[in-house]
């Protein structure tokens, strides 16, 4: 190992607190800033004596602590949420997850198809612009203290189900793309591999609850965080070996232990960690993004996809908040909660280069996910303002108000 990856590491770091104390002076979202500050850097970027801002040596350690920053972001919105509401919500969770990906997937393939591009670019636009980022929205929805209001449920369970879809579709799409052909059997039992293994540790967890509070009744600090941190690690990096998300993994381990009586000790033990490996995950997803390679019909193509997608997450959320009987402010949350793209549009490209499909998917991708990567934090912010601009157009409250007048029991949420 290089005798100065350490101080690289020490150098990136210094980046990173700089960009969040811009953030807190402009009083912005700190994840743009993260991710700006590492587009500004990185393998395109310059060496001065030992300052070397490419980031060469340590490349590989600061992508593993950024992988590490989502599962603790997953984690810890697992503990502020728990298994029982999600089970509640289970029906509603379903059918809204159902409308999100239909909306977003059925766009993206339009968008494909309009821009001209060959069957295979098109099947792997639509992935790139359907599925959300779980570590933005996760970020976001802790910063904003919002992981206590009546949409989150919906959130997190379409964040869940946009997995569940990914792991079939990324089963049919490699199939395709690398192979030529694709096993329909092979991709129902991965789906259905997924499915059951989500669904059996949350109700397994559930029943050991008893038993998790006798063993996690632990007097030593030490002791405790070691036993916390290796059933997260265990349990999401095994997730991973059955293609399921090792974040998706994460949140599971959360939801479980917040039904525990000890998750207000685990939540105090996390949040420096969250915190911390958070931000390193934010600078090194724009260490993996060039500047210089954003532009032309990429970037026409990218601006072209954003404004479908944002037009898409808000009907998918409204849609999906009506059916699940939220408030019309409430529904228009999810919608602009769940807009932001990352990691997993960046997988879908990379199976796109892969595949040796047209070369033009990398920088789109690249453009494409960070102007959601950026805009997707600032709209959540901003959302009551937008939601009452729309309002004024499209009387949401009013229609919501003349559809309750009509039912006897109207549902309740807190906003």
């Amino acid at each position: 190992m290089n005798h100065y990856i350490v101080f690289e590491v020490g150098l990136a770091l210094v980046l990173i607190a700089l960009a969040g104390l811009i953030s807190t002076k402009l009083r912005f979202s700190v994840i743009p800033f993260y991710i700006l500050i590492g587009m500004a850097v990185g393998p395109h970027a310059f060496k001065i004596w030992h300052l070397d801002f490419r980031f060469i040596e340590s490349a590989a350690l600061i992508e593993f602590m950024g992988r590490i920053g989502v599962l603790f972001l997953l984690f810890y919105l697992g503990l502020e949420f728990s298994v029982g509401r999600l089970v509640k919500a289970g029906r509603s969770i379903v059918s809204g997850g159902t409308i999100y990906i239909l909306i977003n997937f059925t766009l993206g393939l339009i968008l494909g198809w309009g821009l001209g591009f060959p069957l295979e670019e098109i099947l792997v636009i639509a992935g790139i612009t359907t599925i959300s980022s779980s570590a933005i929205v996760a970020k976001v929805l802790v910063d904003l203290k919002r992981t206590a209001n009546s949409e989150t449920e919906m959130i997190l369970g379409i964040i869940m189900f946009e997995d569940v879809f990914l792991a079939v579709y990324i089963s049919i799409l490699s199939g395709l793309v690398l192979s030529g052909s694709s096993s329909l059997g092979g991709v129902l039992l991965s789906a259905l591999i997924a499915l059951g293994y989500m669904l059996a540790l949350l109700v397994i967890g559930r029943k050991l609850v008893p038993w998790l509070n006798r063993v996690l009744n632990i007097r030593s600090g030490e002791l405790f965080a070691l036993v916390i941190f290796a059933a997260l690690f265990l349990i999401s990096g095994f997730s991973e070996t059955i293609h399921v998300a090792e974040a998706i993994g994460a949140l599971l381990v959360g939801l479980v232990l917040a039904e525990t009586e000890h998750v207000k000790r685990i939540e105090k033990l996390v949040i420096p960690f969250r915190d911390f490996f958070g931000a390193i995950f934010f600078f090194s997803f724009g260490l993996t993004i060039d500047p210089l390679s954003l532009g032309g019909e990429a970037l026409w193509y990218s601006l072209a996809a954003v404004i479908i997608t944002l037009i898409g997450n808000f009907a998918a959320g409204m849609l999906a908040g009506r059916s699940a009987g939220l408030s019309p402010r409430s529904s228009a949350n999810i919608g602009l909660t769940i807009v932001s793209r990352g990691e997993f549009s960046i997988i879908m490209a990379n199976l796109g280069k892969a595949g040796g499909l047209l070369a033009i998917l990398q920088p789109f991708a690249a453009m494409y996910v960070l102007i959601l990567a950026i805009l997707g934090p600032l709209l959540t912010k901003e959302s009551k303002t937008i939601y009452k601009l729309l309002d004024k157009v499209f009387k949401f409250e009013k229609r919501h108000l003349a559809r309750s007048s009509r039912q006897p029991a109207p549902a309740t949420d807190n906003e």
